[in-house]
Order: C-alpha cells, then sequence, then structure tokens
C-alpha cells in the first residue's frame, strides 16, 4: 500500500508540470462551459440543474457546453461529452472559459487567470470537514491512506482555484471559511440550485420516476440513504456494512411501505438481494440522482448524511439510524450541529425503537418547520437563476 500511495504522489507530480505547461500554450475559449458532478459519475446535482436553466436561457444560446463523464450515454443531447480522465478531459479544463464542478478537482488541474472555477460542493456539512476535522496524528484519509496534512493539501490546493464557492444557507456561510480556509468575499450565498426541482414540485416527473424504478403506486415509499465511513475502505474504495435489518422491516411496515435502499456514490460493496424482500426492498444504483428520489419517497431515514437537508423541503418525516453514533462523533468526524437538538428529527441507535415510530408515525413537523426557517431560507425554485445571474454577468 505504501509503495503505491509514493507511485501515486509522483504520478501527480508529473502530471502537474506536464499540464501546467500543456495549459500554457492552449487558448481560452470565452463562450466555453464543462461540467462535472462527482468525479464524472454522471449528469447530476448542481452543476446539472445550473446547466438546465442555462439551455434554457437565450443569453447562453451561443455557448459550447461539455459535460466530464464517465459514460458517454448519460450526456445531455446539446452538450458535448468528454471521457473522464482522457487527454480531451486534460485539453477541455484547459480551454473552457467557466468550470462548473461540484468535487474537488485534481492537484494537476491548471487553473489560468482568466478562466472561473465555480465550485457548487455538493451538500451543507452535519459532518466535519477539511480543517475543522479533530482527528489523532496518526489518523488516515480516503482510501488511498492520506495523512490530515497531505489531505489538506488537497483541500488548499483546490479552494485556491475558486474564484466562487456556493453556500446554500447562512449556517454553511459560517462553516466554510473555516472548514476550507477559503474567504467569505467568494462565497454566494443563493441556496443549491439542485434543489430547484424539489421546490417545484412536479406530480408528472414524479409518476414518471416512478414508472422507471418499477414502483408500486398503492403504496408509499420509505427512501434509506446512509453515508459512508472513513475507516471502511478497500483499495477500490470504501465499503458499507449494512446494519438495517431489512426483513424485521418487512414484517413491521410492508403493509404501507416499500423501502428504497440507496447507497452512497463512494461506496463499492454490492449489498446481497434477499428473495424473501423482492417487491418490498428496492436496491437503487448509488449513482441514480437522488433528488428524484426524495421526489418518490414519503420518508426518509438517514444518519450523518448531508441528505436530509435538501430532503427537508418537502416538509416530509426525516428519521436519523445512527447505530454507531459515539465512534463516528468522537472517532471518525465529528458535527458541527447538536444532533440531539438541531435535526429535523429524532436520533435513534436502537432500530427496533426507530421501526415502531415509523409505523405509529410519531414525528415532530414542527421541529421540521423550524430547520427549515433555518437551513434551507433560500430553496425558492430560483437558485440556478440566481447562481447565473451573479457568475455568467
Amino acid at each position: 500500500m505504501k509503495s503505491l500511495q509514493i507511485a501515486k504522489k509522483g504520478i501527480v507530480w508529473i502530471l502537474k508540470i506536464l499540464c501546467r505547461i500543456f495549459y500554457a500554450v492552449v487558448p481560452v475559449k470565452d463562450n466555453s462551459i464543462v461540467f462535472m458532478a462527482y468525479h464524472g459519475r454522471g449528469y447530476l446535482d448542481n452543476p446539472k440543474a445550473i446547466y438546465e436553466e442555462m439551455t434554457k436561457d437565450p443569453k447562453f444560446k451561443d455557448y459550447q457546453f461539455y459535460w466530464v463523464l464517465r459514460h458517454k450515454n448519460d450526456c445531455p443531447s446539446n452538450a458535448i461529452s468528454v471521457k473522464y480522465m482522457s487527454l480531451h478531459y486534460l485539453y477541455i479544463f484547459a480551454r473552457a472559459k467557466y468550470w462548473v464542478v461540484n468535487c474537488k478537482l485534481p492537484q494537476y488541474i491548471y487553473k489560468k487567470k482568466n478562466q472561473i472555477y465555480l465550485q457548487t460542493w455538493h451538500g451543507t456539512p452535519l459532518k466535519k470537514l477539511g480543517h475543522d476535522i479533530e482527528v489523532s496524528a496518526d489518523m488516515k484519509f480516503y482510501r488511498s491512506g492520506l495523512s490530515q496534512k497531505e489531505m489538506l493539501c488537497t483541500y488548499d490546493d483546490d479552494v485556491a482555484k475558486y474564484n466562487y464557492l456556493i453556500s446554500p444557507n447562512p449556517f454553511t456561510t459560517k462553516v466554510f471559511p473555516s472548514a476550507f480556509h477559503i474567504s467569505p468575499e467568494k462565497l454566494i450565498e443563493v441556496g443549491y440550485p439542485r434543489n430547484d426541482i424539489l421546490s417545484n414540485q412536479n406530480v408528472e416527473l414524479i409518476e414518471n420516476i416512478k414508472r422507471t424504478l418499477n414502483l408500486p403506486f398503492d403504496k408509499k415509499v420509505i427512501l434509506y440513504a446512509p453515508t459512508w465511513r472513513d475507516d471502511s475502505f478497500v483499495t477500490k474504495g470504501y465499503t458499507f456494512e449494512l446494519k438495517a435489518d431489512f426483513k424485521k422491516w418487512k414484517i413491521l411496515l410492508q403493509d404501507e411501505y416499500i423501502v428504497l435502499f440507496k447507497p452512497h456514490y463512494l461506496i463499492v460493496n454490492k449489498i446481497d438481494s434477499i428473495q424473501e424482500l423482492d417487491g418490498f426492498l428496492y436496491s437503487i444504483d448509488a449513482d441514480f440522482d437522488i433528488n428524484y428520489l426524495y421526489l418518490v419517497s414519503d420518508i426518509l431515514i438517514t444518519d450523518y448524511s448531508s441528505v436530509f437537508f435538501d430532503y427537508a423541503i418537502l416538509n416530509r418525516p426525516i428519521y436519523f439510524y445512527m447505530y454507531d453514533r459515539s465512534n463516528y462523533q468522537h472517532q471518525l468526524r465529528g458535527f458541527y450541529l447538536d444532533v440531539d437538538k438541531d435535526l429535523p428529527g429524532k436520533v435513534y441507535e436502537n432500530e427496533d425503537e426507530m421501526l415502531e415510530d415509523v409505523k405509529d408515525k410519531k414525528f415532530d413537523y414542527q421541529k421540521l418547520k423550524e430547520f427549515n426557517h433555518e437551513f434551507n431560507c433560500f430553496q425558492d425554485g430560483q437558485c440556478s437563476k440566481k447562481v447565473i445571474d451573479t457568475v455568467f454577468c
């Protein structure tokens, strides 16, 4: 593992030098924009919402749009697909005037002074980020085994390139300067573009999503969307040990509900299917657009994932299943919020207690209302337009 890490560092160092030389001779094309979400995993998230708003605006009719993707068939029809980690990928980042990205870029990607980097990020943070993470000196990060210093360098390198960073709410505006060591002047506090679809709900779209996923129309839907753990990984990626007893869920809830299980996109291991759960449990691909799952779900069950900040916009019940809370809070990340007081739903470490409350429909809607007032105050269905008016004016 150590020799592999050394080799990777050497490759990155060589690529940084080659890219800087290459970028210096490639001129910037003013009316060109490159989009990327989750390192090319799909046509998703804030970049997708911004792109779709742009395609409706006559001001951008002469612009050339590029989407960095791992799978070409994910590309929208009026954009050019760029293969992730290809030579074309390096060329487009050298060529495009604007970059719209929701994740950290590789350190070898060099940005010129006349290029504009809009970092949208991908969630309001519950768990601590970047410079705010407090861990022991020997803690390793990511499956690549970076030290804390090395991990922070990857953040600092990317942040130094930002022209703009979207903040979805006043809370995040306070957190990001500390977590990312970024100047507050670079923050755009406008709400998340990806959530416009939640604020502007469309019944026909919801029905189409259910048909696409072959979901029954006569059952309510529970979305179970847990996050990854920093200390559980293999060479290929992060792994997840399922602690949900879906057989128990079925016994208690099958008369009224079905369950959608959506793992985090960084999780690489597959959960074995159980034949007796067919028709009750639906395993969703990790790269599926989670906003579509929000729309078709009547309840969200999660843990430490930031998904609940977005889902709260729908004013539907949220339950927090934190079976490993003590370890996660004190050994892995830590939280920005008091999970017992600040979350829009109750925290459960016991699965049986949570399932009984779901069955009995125990949920505090007043707490959800207060949460939305603080964390979703800018989600008015016009966030994409506000970002475009700020960055591309």
